[in-house]
């Protein structure tokens, strides 16, 4: 009977990477919604459910360019690249709720939060997709469903319990230093997608909008 447990070293990393960096998120957005009522001047459900339009609306906006813009290679170069920038930009977002008082600075970051968001998800998914073992498709997925959701489920609770004892700083911190540790766990994978850092991305920036021409930078 072949292991269960069996994955390449790809997928492996990148489910990894997902567990800490969500499993951080999921430490504050059960107490999210509190932080704004009680620590932002002006806070209330519609701060609340503003800020959620606005991350879900710029990740919504952004996600199918940056997906055209990786489409126009077919290599793991580009969509690594993007997927660790932008693993480390939604990372950094959560330092900055600590020195936040104002609705606008809430609103300010979720719009880096969607942005972060949409360029870390499009690359993930892309080197998921292709690097997922033949023959193995769902079980996959759903060790990173499974994991994520044991992840998130566990950190929900230890959310509050830390928010209670300890106050939001102390959320806020552990969810940007697990999200860096995904990042981390990301550039693990250096040798596995060689030449992101010495040639960068290969797409000109036109074409994201634009209809599809000659890649000249290529």
């Amino acid at each position: 009977m072949k292991p269960i447990l069996k994955i390449n070293k790809i997928v492996k990393f990148l489910i990894l990477s997902d567990i800490a960096f969500w499993t951080g998120w999921g430490l504050l957005t059960p107490v999210f919604a509190i932080f704004v009522v009680e620590k932002i001047q002006g806070g209330n459900a519609l701060v609340v459910g503003l800020a959620s339009a606005v991350i879900l609306t710029v990740r919504s906006l952004l996600r199918i360019p940056i997906g055209r813009l990786l489409d126009k290679k077919s290599s793991d170069k580009d969509d690594y690249f993007v997927m660790v920038l932008g693993t480390f930009i939604v990372s950094i977002v959560p330092f900055g709720f600590i020195f936040s008082f104002l609705p606008w600075h809430i609103y300010f970051l979720e719009a880096i939060h969607g942005m972060g968001l949409a360029l870390a998800l499009s690359g993930w998914t892309a080197i998921f997709t292709r690097n997922i073992d033949k023959g193995k498709e769902s079980t996959q997925w759903g060790w990173n469903e499974t994991s994520l959701g044991l992840g998130m489920g566990l950190a929900g609770g230890l959310g509050g319990f830390f928010v209670t004892k300890f106050g939001f700083d102390l959320v806020f911190s552990l969810v940007g230093i697990l999200g860096i540790t995904g990042v981390f766990i990301l550039l693990g994978l250096k040798n596995e997608i060689k030449g992101v850092f010495d040639q960068g991305l290969k797409v000109p920036i036109k074409d994201i909008f634009g209809p599809d021409s000659p890649d000249k930078l290529a």
